[in-house]
């Protein structure tokens, strides 16, 4: 006896490729390695499939799959900390001259971190004073350094919680990592909204008093930006082999600069913000206190 309601074939879905486009695939297949997948974007891009910040974009998004949270945190000398038994005017002044949204709390020792402060939280200790600091912290989360941009970025979305502490195979505060240290390798760097720009995109002016310099900076520029003298002898091989700041700080420490490292040299302290590919993307850069000038 036949089946009265027969299964219905599932609906071919029509191959819209042309002959010739189903040739060029089976003589030339798909990439088979990342490398060649990111050389199949820069094609793509040449050929004006996609744009160029769709190509950064997605390149981001490739390269991130083999970096890990040591890669990109702010290194543990870098952070801003909280003492919990802090008077409420300094931890003001604190989120107000580093302009944060979220602070790692410490109690007795820097590596003690208790908690999370956000800076919005202290606007409750106006409205209630019988609170303190301790009432208003949230839980650390506590990541190690070998955790996965991708999985980092999974939990972040889940949790909610968008700052994380970084622990080295010894246990060991190495450093923390948000939200958007994460985004920035997918999407570059995250200008805030207190930049102000002091010429067209190599030196920017801070809310803090202090610079975000392009890692790509002419050396001549920072020299003239900052009335400093940086690789000026004409007469020095040495100093003719930088063109830009970044090439130079690289040089001065002599290693590929890690985010969250910082060199004080001709009067101002470079600290890296960001880097990719190897080079300096943005250096957080400041004049040296005239004590710390005289006592150096």
């Amino acid at each position: 006896m036949t089946d009265p309601h027969p299964e219905r074939p599932a609906p071919s879905r029509e191959d819209k490729r042309t002959f010739l486009q189903k040739l060029a695939e089976f003589i030339h297949p798909g990439p088979d390695s990342r490398d060649e997948l990111i050389e199949t974007l820069a094609e793509a891009e040449d050929n004006e499939v996609i744009g160029a910040e769709s190509r950064v974009m997605l390149e981001g998004v490739i390269r991130m799959a083999d970096m890990s949270a040591g890669d990109v945190m702010v290194a543990a000398p870098r952070m801003d900390l909280i003492d919990i038994e802090s008077a409420y005017d300094d931890i003001l002044h604190l989120v107000i001259d580093t302009a944060h949204s979220r602070f790692p709390v410490y109690e007795g020792e820097k590596e003690n971190i208790i908690g999370i402060l956000l800076a919005k939280d202290l606007l409750k200790l106006q409205r209630a004073p019988e609170l303190n600091i301790r009432a208003l912290l949230r839980p650390a989360v506590f990541v190690p350094e070998s955790k996965g941009l991708n999985d980092l970025l999974r939990e972040f979305r889940g949790n909610r919680n968008h700052l994380a502490i970084v622990i080295d195979e010894f246990g060991r505060v190495a450093g923390l990592i948000t939200i958007e240290d994460v985004l920035e390798q997918i999407v570059g760097e995250i200008e805030d909204e207190f930049d102000i720009a002091l010429d067209e995109g190599d030196i920017f002016g801070l809310a803090d008093r202090t610079y975000r310099v392009s890692g790509d900076t002419p050396i001549e520029r920072v020299n003239e930006a900052f009335g400093v003298e940086l690789a000026s002898d004409p007469d020095d091989e040495l100093d003719r082999e930088f063109d830009t700041i970044g090439g130079l700080i690289a040089h001065e420490m002599g290693h590929v600069p890690r985010r969250g490292e910082f060199l004080t040299l001709a009067g101002l302290n470079f600290v890296v913000l960001h880097t990719r590919g190897g080079a300096v993307k943005w250096f957080k850069v400041s004049p040296v206190e005239s004590e710390d000038a005289s006592g150096g």
